[in-house]
């Protein structure tokens, strides 16, 4: 066995293992990057017995050992071998699928399964491995398959408590087991096993570093930030223009309108053009939307009905996969070709960013039945999908070179306007293409509710910056099949998918609760969106002005819009300084051993502490009120140790280390300022763009010192890879009694065009009157 340990930098080493002679070394997913090393802290041993490998760190133990196995094995291609295909075209909630029922198995090369094994501490907690469904954080005594599926987004990462973290060069599946004999990461084919051995002391330090090597998110347009309001579906451009002007005449705030599937023509499933008898006027329409300042995403997909025209031209050009369906998206020219399908039919008509749903892509065999499979069932029929029609040293990642696609593409012929993929698989690098992972199609349940918030966090510590969720869920019904939506209200089927708690949608009291706490929860995410199927989502069906649940959304959408400079800010620094948003308690306070083991709360930013509501309070299903009182009605929160929050609505101050109990009326969950932050502010937004730059509110949060970085740029277009951006340092000088501090404002950095020349701050310091502050680019100093 050869192996070959490489420093990449001083913190980061490669690991290459192979039983053969090392090649050159070339990857789908790292960046052939490194920085020079005349000192690095990071050391390894090699046992020249075994191979077994141990890790020190700045002279501390990290891992005891890391051992590696190869073993030989055939890779097959399937193909009919000259015969005509037999197709079964199977229609189901995702559409016609064809599934080819005389492929044969041939052997084209040989190549290795590998397994990386870890001996782990007693007390070691392990996480990452990207998003599943079952709401696990700590991966320590747990068995999980690493595939792409509808609510499975793998990510090839590990994380380490102990400090430390493992990047795994491998784009084919894989399974992961802690037993009491260690922890074994199983690589199902791979050419040579190659890793990333990374020293971090806290998960941000990790993360970081894993997007050193696997490159910075690019950054999204600043609308993206906004509330996006999507559902299963709206059916014509006029009637996505006359939602978009309701909600501007209620003045509730709104920056992405989402057209879903179906706006082909019938029965052309994924043809990339619009059914002109709803769409004919879609360009006036557009132009609409825009003047209201509101931005639109439509939803495309991967595979096309043989009888559409784009299929016609994929065919003839032999860019489909072996289903016959499904373009081949590993082909660049493939993906030049499905770019001009899509920019002719419907970019040019207006629409704004991409929708790549169902980007797994073959989840069709297990995406139906009454009962849920067992879990290695679903691996081995969903997987041998994707190794059916995909190479298998390359099955989770056919989404990622489809987000390639796209990305590259659209950049080329539009690079004035930044690319926004919302794609429901993913995989490691493709943060650099503009793609936003959800968690796919999940059903209305307080218990999903919660797992949402894990499987984000797992996201998060994968070094992944960019996730977001269907608000209220996809799928409200469960055995009223009449309800259904996706045109299945005439299947009377069981689906294990399909498995809400509210056969009434938004005509149920106890399901208008779950929305709210789950758009609460949204309003914290890196986007903000609603969406689903079965009943309608637009935030006049939860009510009028003055009925609780309509208040409540709107109090949060309000509330997203105030944080908007905070939120851009974040986002810029998710490029400049490969920063996550969404942060687990492992990001900050790695120290605090209480918090390590926390994962339904979670700091949004690093000043930011979100508690969500995760039971229900008011209502159970079937409008059944609950009896509780109103003192009742709350959630026990933990602030983590080594500093002070305050409570984000009414000011009240509490130490870190405790837990607190804190009301939870349907307008309320518990959201904290850590002391020391600085947070930018801007009241009456009603898009994301709509930023009067000269009265923005500076909101301090005094009990230690703090800073923040101001981040400011055009919203649009690449000018930020130019340096084409502001950004001004705020410094908290704190006297240590709460009252007392400096505010220092420094001088501007950079500029961009249309960058305002001089500006008033609004100094709020902890309740204290408000100062105004006129800024024109030099250092300012302001006392309380």
């Amino acid at each position: 066995m050869n192996i070959k340990i490489e420093p990449i930098r001083a913190d980061i080493s490669r690991v290459r293992v192979s039983l053969k002679e090392l090649k050159e070394y070339k990857s789908e997913l790292i960046q052939e990057k490194s920085e020079p090393v005349d000192h690095s802290d990071l050391h390894a041993e090699i046992d020249s017995e075994n191979g077994k490998i141990s890790w020190e760190y700045k002279g501390r133990t990290l891992l005891k050992y890391i051992v590696h196995e190869l073993t030989e094995k055939p890779v097959y291609a399937f193909t009919t071998d000259g015969e005509e295909p037999v197709i079964d075209r199977v229609k189901t909630v995702d559409g016609e699928r064809n599934f080819i029922k005389n492929l044969k198995k041939k052997e084209v090369r040989k190549a290795y399964s590998a397994s990386i094994n870890l001996e782990l501490q007693d007390d070691e907690g392990i996480y990452g491995l990207g998003q599943a469904e079952e709401g696990i954080y700590n991966l320590r005594h747990q068995y999980k398959y690493l595939y792409q599926h509808n609510m499975r987004i793998p990510m090839p990462v590990l994380f380490s408590d102990k400090g430390y973290g493992i990047l795994v060069d491998c784009c084919s599946l894989m399974t992961f087991e802690d037993t009491d004999n260690g922890a074994c990461l199983l690589l199902d084919t791979v050419d040579e096993l190659t890793y990333y051995f990374i020293a971090a002391e806290n998960a941000g330090d990790f993360t970081a570093a894993v997007r050193f090597l696997t490159g910075k998110a690019s950054m999204l347009p600043d609308w993206a930030y906004g509330y996006v309001q999507s559902k299963e579906q709206y059916y014509s451009a006029s009637e996505m223009r006359d939602v978009v002007k309701r909600y501007r005449e209620l003045k509730v705030p709104i920056d992405c309108i989402v057209q879903d599937w179906n706006s082909w023509r019938p029965e052309h499933w994924g043809e990339k053009k619009l059914d002109e008898a709803r769409y004919g006027d879609v360009k006036e329409r557009m132009d609409e939307i825009h003047d209201m300042n509101v931005h639109t995403m439509i939803s495309v997909w991967p595979n096309m009905n043989s009888n559409t025209d784009d299929y016609a031209e994929f065919m003839s050009r032999g860019f489909l996969l072996n289903d016959l369906a499904t373009y081949d998206a590993f082909n660049e020219e493939a993906r030049k070709l499905y770019w001009k399908q899509a920019k002719e039919g419907l970019y040019d008509k207006g629409f704004d960013s991409w929708w790549c749903d169902s980007t797994e892509p073959f989840s069709g065999p297990d995406w139906g039945g009454s009962e849920k499979r067992d879990d290695a069932e679903r691996y081995k029929l969903v997987g041998g999908e994707h190794k059916k029609y995909l190479d298998p040293e390359k099955a989770n990642v056919y989404s990622l070179y489809h987000a390639k696609g796209i990305y590259e593409n659209q950049r080329k012929d539009d690079p004035e306007k930044r690319v926004l993929n919302l794609t429901r698989s993913g995989y490691i690098s493709g943060q650099k293409y503009g793609a936003m992972l959800w968690s796919g199609d999940t059903a209305a349940k307080w218990d999903i509710l919660k797992k949402q918030i894990t499987e984000g966090l797992n996201m998060g510590i994968s070094g992944y910056p960019y996730w977001t969720l269907d608000i209220g869920a996809f799928f409200t019904v469960g055995d009223k099949w009449q309800n259904r939506g996706c045109g299945c209200n005439n299947d009377p089927s069981p689906k294990w998918f399909w498995q809400g708690d509210y056969n009434e949608g938004v005509k149920d009291a106890g399901y208008r609760e779950l929305y709210v706490r789950w758009l609460e929860f949204g309003c914290f995410l890196p986007m903000f969106r609603s969406h689903g199927t079965d009943t309608p989502r637009e935030v006049w069906n939860f009510g009028a002005e003055g009925d609780m649940e309509y208040d409540a959304i709107k109090k949060f959408i309000d509330i997203r819009y105030l944080l908007m400079p905070y939120i851009y800010s974040m986002a810029a620094a998710v490029y400049h300084e490969n920063f996550t948003i969404m942060r687990s308690f492992l990001f900050d306070f790695m120290d605090d051993s209480r918090a390590r083991g926390i994962h339904d709360e979670f700091m949004f930013g690093e000043s930011i502490l979100v508690c969500p509501v995760t039971e229900p309070m008011y209502y159970l299903p079937e409008n059944k009120r609950i009896e509780m009182s109103d003192a009742e009605r709350g959630r026990l929160c933990y602030l983590p140790e080594g500093c002070g929050w305050t409570d984000f609505f009414s000011g009240d101050h509490y130490e870190g280390g405790e837990d607190i109990f804190i009301k939870t009326p349907l307008d309320k969950i518990p959201v904290f300022v850590r002391d020391g932050s600085i947070i930018p502010m801007q009241e009456g937004l009603d898009h994301a763009s709509d930023r009067p730059l000269d009265d923005l509110i500076i909101a301090v949060y005094p009990g230690c010192d703090g800073s923040y970085t101001l981040y400011e740029d055009a919203g649009n277009g690449y000018g930020y890879e130019k340096s084409e951006y502001s950004a001004i340092d705020f410094k908290w000088t704190d006297q240590g009694d709460r009252a007392h501090g400096t505010l220092h404002i420094g001088a501007r950095k950079g500029s961009f065009p249309g960058m305002p020349v001089e500006r008033v701050f609004r100094v709020r310091i902890d309740g204290a009157e408000e100062k105004m502050v006129t800024y024109r680019g030099d250092c300012v100093k302001v006392e309380n």
